[in-house]
């Protein structure tokens, strides 16, 4: 289905801006060396799954984001693959390519270099600024993981969404007609899955 990038609702556009502050705030009022305990945690919380997959998808943290690379280490040392969105342009959907993300993308995003080798991930670790308590994103507001989940999904890939603890909200996240949930949530306080 093709994912069009429509006006988000006021709803959405009020939660998203919330939920940033909440993060921001969180993540401002950590002591100093608390954040690598707590992605110690996400990577803990994340071994079971990362134990049982070949190809794991991942994305380069932003600044207040959790960061998934503790948990990717572990999955290097065990023999997973692991790729992490890249785009060809502005207007073009991602593809996860293998390798270690080293230039900066359209967006200002480290991606692994032009050449590397598409790869179709068994787990995606999907980056969010909230979810709801039935697995149900709240992402940037640009539609990328919109256009890329479902074929993933298809594909039979498990899609664990990764944020801090304070990302998880209430409130259920109104629902598009492209929107997929998630097959479960990972903090540094633990994994939820449907499973």
């Amino acid at each position: 289905m093709a994912v069009p990038s429509p006006p988000i609702s006021g709803d959405k556009v009020a939660l998203r801006r919330r939920a940033r502050a909440l993060r921001r705030a969180y993540v401002d009022g950590l002591a100093e060396g608390e954040r690598a305990g707590l992605e110690a945690g996400l990577a803990r919380a994340l071994a079971p799954l990362i134990a049982s997959s070949r190809t794991i998808g991942a994305y380069a943290p932003l600044p207040d984001e959790v960061s998934p690379l503790p948990a990717l280490e572990q999955a290097r040392v065990s023999g997973a693959t692991i790729a992490f969105p890249a785009f060809a342009g502005h207007g073009s959907a991602f593809r996860f390519l293998a390798g270690e993300p080293v230039e900066s993308g359209p967006f200002g995003i480290l991606q692994p270099a032009a050449g590397a080798p598409e790869v179709w991930p068994d787990l995606v670790l999907v980056p969010l600024v909230a979810i709801d308590r039935r697995f149900h994103r709240l992402g940037q507001g640009k539609g990328h993981y919109d256009r890329v989940l479902p074929g993933l999904r298809r594909r039979g890939a498990l899609l664990i969404g990764v944020g801090w603890a304070v990302q998880r909200v209430e409130e259920e996240i109104a629902v598009e007609a492209w929107d997929v949930a998630l097959d479960g949530f990972a903090s540094p306080e633990g994994l939820e899955t449907r499973r």
